[in-house]
């Protein structure tokens, strides 16, 4: 690995661990504050971030959306971002911080699905299989709480499911708005016209909550997983795609998973059957091979259209 390789690939890495620490870091938090609060939160926050990313990346003039983009971002924000988060942190509260890594690790093969049922990209063979193995050890990671009629835990996993499904569609149809405008711009606004949807669901969380009883790691923690983890970590993660490659950046999210696992083991108390491994193993092969194992797609027409993201 040259001198240029390595400080991107070492940005990867850091970003990986980060994301993976913040899944027990998350449970821990909802735990603590419930997913509602903790959404709160996190979006007295962003707001704050967003406004510093665009003021960092523009100055004071920022740029100006297309009128017909406008209704666009403003429905992928609240899919992609919003209904994704709430999911997301719903989801993870009835199921484990183990379980959410590798679950939320399903997001590219809803995104290949995605593109074909739309006709714009066809699956080799080869992603068929990745598709069918990681459907396959999604069941297999679910079966023991479906079979012993665990309902709440296993709507946990389907809302994890959900959640991964929505932001491979945030990720597709948004594509042409960050061509035109670029990520920072998408993340940052996205997360604007998000704040007062969110804040206003939140809003009785947060009322309830006894900000006096809270410890000092609460702050700390959700400061970190909103500026450090978010805006901060894609910034990074985006950084290492551009210098080292997607193909070549990518494969190191299957990590993600262990780490998060490790901590959860560690740190959190968690403990994982044989058969949970071994079906989280198949869904991240199932996944590996679906989106890195196949030859080269053939598309067959122009993706999604020039302006106006799905």
């Amino acid at each position: 690995m040259t001198d240029r390789q390595t400080a991107p690939f070492a940005a990867a890495l850091a970003v990986v661990l980060v994301w993976g620490l913040n899944f027990p870091l998350s449970k821990a938090l909802f735990q603590q504050v419930g997913p509602a609060g903790f959404l709160g939160l996190r979006y007295l926050l962003v707001p704050l971030c967003a406004v510093a990313l665009l003021c960092w990346r523009f100055g004071t003039r920022w740029p100006r959306l297309d009128r017909d983009e406008v209704w666009p971002l403003v429905r992928l924000t609240l899919l992609g971002q919003g209904l994704h988060l709430m999911l997301s942190n719903y989801g993870m509260q009835g199921s484990t911080a183990f379980s959410a890594s590798v679950l939320l690790a399903c997001g590219p093969v809803f995104t290949l699905l995605i593109l074909r049922f739309s006709g714009v990209e066809r699956l080799s063979p080869g992603q068929v299989a990745g598709v069918a193995a990681a459907a396959a050890g999604a069941l297999l990671f679910m079966a023991d709480k479906l079979l012993a009629a665990d309902w709440h835990a296993g709507l946990g996993d389907l809302m994890l499911l959900a959640a991964a499904a929505l932001f491979s569609y945030y990720t597709v149809a948004s594509k042409p708005l960050i061509q035109h405008h670029g990520g920072v711009t998408v993340l940052g606004y996205g997360s604007l016209v998000c704040t007062l949807p969110m804040l206003a669901w939140c809003a009785p969380a947060l009322l309830a909550l006894d900000w006096a009883a809270q410890p000092a790691w609460v702050w700390t923690g959700t400061v970190w997983q909103v500026a450090g983890g978010g805006f901060i970590g894609w910034l990074a993660w985006g950084w290492a795609n551009e210098r080292r490659g997607v193909a070549r950046t990518a494969p190191l999210i299957y990590l993600m998973p262990l780490v998060a696992g490790l901590a959860a083991w560690l740190w959190g108390g968690e403990s994982f059957t044989l058969h949970k491994i071994l079906a989280a193993v198949l869904i991240l092969a199932g996944v590996a091979l679906a989106q890195f194992g196949a030859t080269p797609l053939w598309p067959r027409r122009p993706p999604l259209g020039h302006q106006t993201p799905g």
